[in-house]
Formats: C-alpha cells, structure tokens, sequence
C-alpha cells in the first residue's frame, strides 16, 4: 500500500489507502490513541492547529479553479490562527461521549471518531484539537462501542467521522462494519467525508462499491455526507466518483460551513447549492462557523448569516433549497430562523439533548456582531 504514514494506537502506523486498494486487505478495525488530543482531563498542552497538509490533486485544482483565494483560505494556515479566543470543544463532545469515539448526544445517532487523520486539514475545523496527532479521542474497542449500540435500540443511525474515514483502507472500514451491520435495529450508516474533494482517486477504489453493496444487503442504508464549502471545490473527479456511487444506491447529502472570506456570498452559496442539486446531492446543513480557538476569524455575524441565506432562498428552485442554516451548539442544534424587525433573532431547537426542546420556537435580542448563541442576550 501506498501513501503517507498515520499514526494508530501504541506507535503502530498505517498507510493511507492509495487511490486504488485492491480486494486483498485484512478486515481489521483500527484503532487509534495515544496523543495529546485529551480535552477531557484539562490539558493545556493540546495545539489548536491541525498539520499543514494539502495533497497535490487538490493544490491543482486550487490552480484551475478560478477561487484560488477562497480555497487557499480553506487549507492554508495564517496567523489568524495565533489569536487565543475561542475553546477547543465547542459543541460538548466529551460530556457526549460514551465509551472511547462514540458520542450519543441525541437518542437516534451515534457518532463513532473512527480516526484523527484527513488528506487534507481545513483551517476552520472545529476537531482542530486532536486532527492529526494520534487522538486519544478515537475508537479503540469496536466491540464495546457495538455492544454500547446494542444496549440502546433507539439508536438507529450511526455516522462515521473523525477525521476522514475515508483515510481508512477499504479493508479497515469492513472490519468497523463487521461489529455494526450485525446490529439489527441500525437502520443506515453514514460516512461524514471531503475524500471526494481532497483526494478523488481514493474513490476509484475498486473495492469500494462492495463497502456500500455489503450494507444495503445488511438492510442498511449507506448515506455520504459530502463536505463541500466553495463550487470551486468540485472537480469533473469528485462529480464522477459521485454519480457513479449513486447509481449503485448510495445516499449523498451535502454540508458546509459558513466562512468569511469563502462563501459568504449569495452568489457563491447559490452556485454551490445549485451544482450539488444537480449532481444529486441533497443540501443538508449549512452551519454557522463555531468559535473554535484558533479559528473564530472564519466566523460571520448572525444577521449576515441570515442576510445571506435569505438571498440565497430567493436564487433557488423549491427542489435545491433543502438546507437549514444550523447552530451546532452544546445544548443541541440550533436553526437561525431570521433576524425580525424588533431586532431580536428567531432560532428553533432542530435536535435537542432535551427533547422538550425540539421544535420549540425562541428568540434572543439581537447584538451586532454576535456570532453564537451564547453572545445573545437572554431574555
């Protein structure tokens, strides 16, 4: 196998997949430890800046783009990320953690960090604190985290995250489903990736198809939640790739991140959401960048936000415009609704660690400038 070393548990390395892994690999669930990503013991030692890391397909299609700015913005560290504000967990994720890489924070989904590795790191991510660095943070015991689900039969979706999955040898991930798929009430599995856009050709794997053809004989539905921020982003590899898993089953959702100095165009924002309707990727999420340390200067006022998506809603066709502009707070997610004219913004609990929460409909007075949840006002 070929590629770049990535660091597993106890010093033990793997490859990364070369763009065509053969049939051949061992099933092995990996596993990964032993850095200094630990948020949950108080670590002050833990770096806020992923590696500098871009492969050589994606600085090529940075070149042909015609956003060069824009992407390069993505991938490339600046010394914005030097200033101290922000946190290294914005969202709760060790309060959510079950055993070793499972999260449940809401009764339906399990978020299993099957890695700490990407082909590539944004410079806005808000797992910035263990991305790259042998995360104590990642699975280790496959069947204690199955046996976990097992117990919890209102868990029916499980996604698959870290990280990049994709990073994974085929072989890897078969060895990851080899605990999940017999768990009967799971229903899909889904594989939060930006591989089709970092890396294309790890999707020419030939035995890939067989990963997604092994889940949908298992009863299961195999969903790629495709992360895309800039249309500049997608290349004639990545559609390919994309239309070709699709006719095989495969489920493709889409999700982004609000960025200043990226997207934060109507225009740009309505080209995106228009190309992935296109090539039959459902926009899912678009998300307010969070104030992660080290990256709250990709962050955009709220009332922008909802500038933004309101010119956005009026440029698509009722088809495209499926996405929700969510806050991934800590309390749950947090859909901004619209700025009214009593100056006070209307957000909706979409999911909610209460689930009283959900559905309910709330506002906060409104800040100039405010970026989270927690820079409004109560009351």
């Amino acid at each position: 196998m070929g590629g770049r070393p990535a660091r597993t548990a106890k010093g033990r390395r793997h490859s990364l997949p070369a763009a065509t892994a053969g049939q051949g690999e061992a099933r092995t669930a990996p596993r990964a430890g032993g850095g200094t990503g630990d948020i949950g013991g108080g670590r002050t030692e833990v770096m806020c800046s992923p590696p500098h890391q871009v492969t050589s397909f994606y600085e090529r299609q940075i070149r042909r783009s015609g956003h060069q700015e824009a992407l390069r913005r993505i991938v490339e560290p600046s010394a914005e990320e030097l200033r101290g504000a922000g946190e290294l967990d914005t969202s709760g994720e060790h309060d959510d953690t079950v055993v070793p890489g499972l999260q449940h924070k809401y009764p339906q989904t399990g978020l299993i960090l099957v890695t700490d590795r990407c082909y590539a790191y944004c410079r806005f991510c808000f797992r910035k604190r263990m991305l790259g660095r042998g995360s104590e943070e990642t699975a280790l015991d496959y069947a204690a985290i199955a046996a976990y689900i097992r117990r919890h039969p209102e868990m029916n979706d499980v996604l698959l995250s870290g990280g990049d999955p994709f990073t994974l040898t085929t072989g890897q991930l078969h060895g990851i489903l080899d605990h999940l798929l017999p768990i009967p009430h799971l229903a899909s599995l889904r594989f939060g990736t930006k591989a089709p856009v970092y890396e294309p050709g790890r999707f020419a794997d030939a035995a890939l198809p067989g990963l997604f053809e092994r889940i949908q004989k298992a009863g299961k539905t195999p969903v790629v939640v495709l992360h895309v921020a800039h249309p500049g982003e997608l290349s004639a590899e990545c559609e390919a790739h994309v239309r070709r898993l699709r006719s095989g089953g495969v489920q493709f959702l889409h999700q982004a991140v609000l960025m200043r100095r990226v997207n934060d165009d109507p225009e740009v924002l309505t080209a995106l959401f228009a190309r992935l309707h296109a090539m039959g990727v459902r926009p899912y999420y678009l998300f307010q960048a969070r104030p992660v340390k080290g990256a709250m200067h990709f962050q955009v006022p709220l009332g922008r936000g909802v500038e933004i998506v309101c010119a956005v809603n009026r440029r698509l066709t009722g088809l495209e415009k499926t996405f929700r502009y969510i806050m991934s707070h800590s309390t749950g997610k947090v859909e901004v609704l619209a700025l009214g004219e009593d100056n006070r913004l209307y957000l909706r609990y979409h999911q909610a660690k209460d689930l009283e929460r959900i559905g309910r409909i709330f506002s906060r007075p409104y800040r100039q400038g405010a970026c989270w949840l927690d820079d409004l006002p109560a009351g």
